[in-house]
């Protein structure tokens, strides 16, 4: 029996469709490969502790990485989120470390990384300047101003309270913790999944990227979604850098550098393309994961940093190179 429209036969059709769901998921095939190889590896990579401690460890690059998510998604990229991390972390430390309460520390973080993407969207948008241009300036003079605010020497003297933000257990089975840091990485993976998948702005945020042009034309504002992308960029680096200064306990101005690469090598990983309109924060979830599973096997295994870069060199270009044969699939 074959299809009437077609004239191939069924079976034909679901291997195909089989075949192109492994491509376009390719990502979550590779983690659960990784994942059980480190198994097999290392018996203790199963363990419970192991395993709330790679959530505690992808965290931050994993929050900086969702707000990377949605620029990629427009066909943009933003390099000053390592700055704008290091920046918000110092930022709340030296509020509180000179008497702030803890609540409105955090809330006039979020504000100044909000305020902080959306310069970078803002001319970016209305200048119609490179973003790569434009958030590499970011990433510059936010750091600058990052050891400015102490002249480069850390802060310390922070209340317990602000500390537990990042360290405190929490139960989810009989049995098993998770830290309160990678609980809010994957409530922060739901809810910007939800935001992009589920609301107006994340449909006009996927048209923006798949032709700028096109959806200017019917009608979507496309620089106000440019501005609220890299809004959304920077609220997710100012929790990262909020985050990070929980954990540590102490506002370091030197933070974060690199994390800009890590983030945009998640997003890439994950299958969100480079050229805009196609991906989301569910591959640049796993690919967070497995990026945090490469390291910490490798750290288990006794091997260093040499082997850890250079393997996750090879499957950064792989996944990029995949990602292109599927846009060429579809034609773009």
């Amino acid at each position: 029996m074959t299809d009437t429209v077609t004239g191939t036969p069924p079976m034909q059709i679901s291997a195909r469709r089989a075949i192109d769901l492994a491509i376009e998921y390719n990502f979550i095939l590779i983690f659960l490969v990784v994942v059980a190889i480190a198994a097999l590896l290392s018996p203790s990579f199963l363990t419970v502790t192991n395993i709330a401690n790679l959530f505690q460890q992808a965290a931050v690059v994993g929050v900086v990485a969702v707000g990377m998510t949605f620029v990629i998604l427009t066909g943009n990229i933003d390099l000053s989120v390592g700055s704008v991390t290091a920046l918000s972390g110092m930022l709340a430390a030296v509020m509180m470390a000179a008497g702030m309460p803890v609540a409105p520390a955090i809330l006039i973080t979020i504000l100044a990384g909000a305020a902080a993407g959306a310069t970078i969207g803002v001319i970016t948008a209305l200048a119609e300047v490179p973003s790569f241009i434009v958030s590499l300036a970011g990433l510059v003079s936010f750091r600058g101003v990052t050891y400015l605010l102490t002249d480069g020497v850390p802060v310390s003297g922070l209340p317990p309270s602000f500390g537990a933000i990042a360290s405190t257990m929490v139960p989810v089975f009989p049995g098993v913790a998770v830290s309160s840091m990678g609980l809010i990485f994957v409530a922060l993976c739901i809810l910007a999944g939800a935001l992009l998948r589920l609301t107006v702005f994340g449909e006009s945020v996927y048209a923006t990227g798949g032709n700028a042009e096109a959806a200017r034309l019917s009608g979507l504002p496309t620089t106000r979604i440019l501005v609220l992308v890299f809004t959304v960029s920077g609220i997710m680096s100012a929790l990262a850098g909020i985050l990070l200064t929980s954990r540590l306990r102490i506002g370091q101005p030197t933070a974060a550098q690199g994390l800009e690469l890590d983030a945009i090598a998640a997003v890439v990983l994950g299958g969100t393309s480079l050229f805009g309109g196609r991906g989301g924060v569910l591959g640049t979830f796993f690919a967070v994961m497995l990026l945090q599973v490469l390291r910490n096997i490798f750290n288990l295994l006794g091997l260093g940093s040499f082997y850890q870069m250079t393997v996750t060199g090879f499957i950064i270009v792989a996944a990029i190179l995949l990602n292109r044969f599927i846009d060429i699939r579809r034609g773009r």
